[in-house]
């Protein structure tokens, strides 16, 4: 699984995000914070407040996609 070519935008959450949300946790907040439909072809990502965890959510045809990935000795910048 990877992101359709058709991706529009990309959209970086502002602030920290608790890690235990998942699908539906951060589709609220996109709804309600950046207030874009969810299922427009963007990718939403999200850090935590450590900054060594990023999550990616977009919508593929017929559901939703999570992506984690954790770093052991860096942050994302």
């Amino acid at each position: 699984m990877r992101p359709d070519s058709k991706v529009e935008k990309v959209y970086l959450y502002p602030k920290p995000v608790d890690f235990r949300k998942s699908i539906d946790g951060l589709t609220a907040l996109v709804e309600l914070d950046i207030k874009v439909a969810v299922f427009d072809p963007v990718l939403f990502v999200f850090l935590n407040k450590a900054r060594n965890r990023i999550k990616v959510l977009y919508w593929e045809r017929n559901g939703f996609c999570l992506w984690l990935k954790r770093l052991e000795a860096e942050r994302f910048k």
